[in-house]
């Protein structure tokens, strides 16, 4: 599986996600040093490619992508414990996040939620 997602900035998003994330890049890199296509390995089975906008409105065709600011999706990371939650929200933040909601208990999960660059939203969560 792959997760696609549009972004504005290669290199700010290449270096964001391993920054903010602790993500490791897939493939070779490219004449810039960055593989080409951006992907980042989530899991043993799925990944997440990052398409530049322009690119990302050519596999849209006539579907309108969401702007900037609006989330389609959430994507979750769980992690282990409160303190690895807060940890995550500073790391994110420090490589160019923006805090959503600030880390607490709620019901369900201690959680925190932050966009990146790019205005994605990321959810992180402690059971």
């Amino acid at each position: 599986m792959i997760i696609c997602l549009p972004i504005e900035d290669r290199p700010r998003s290449y270096a964001f996600y391993q920054e903010a994330l602790g993500l490791t890049p897939v493939g070779e890199p490219d004449e810039d040093g960055i593989p080409e296509p951006l992907q980042f390995q989530l899991a043993d089975d799925v990944r997440m490619m990052l398409i530049p906008t322009e690119g990302f409105g050519w596999v849209l065709g006539d579907q309108p992508a969401a702007p900037y600011g609006q989330s389609e999706c959430v994507l979750t990371m769980e992690v282990d414990s409160q303190e690895a939650v807060d940890a995550a929200a500073a790391k994110a933040v420090a490589a160019g996040a923006v805090q959503v909601t600030a880390p607490a208990q709620r019901l369900w999960a201690y959680m925190t939620t932050f966009t990146d660059p790019d205005g994605h939203l990321w959810m992180v969560t402690a059971p």
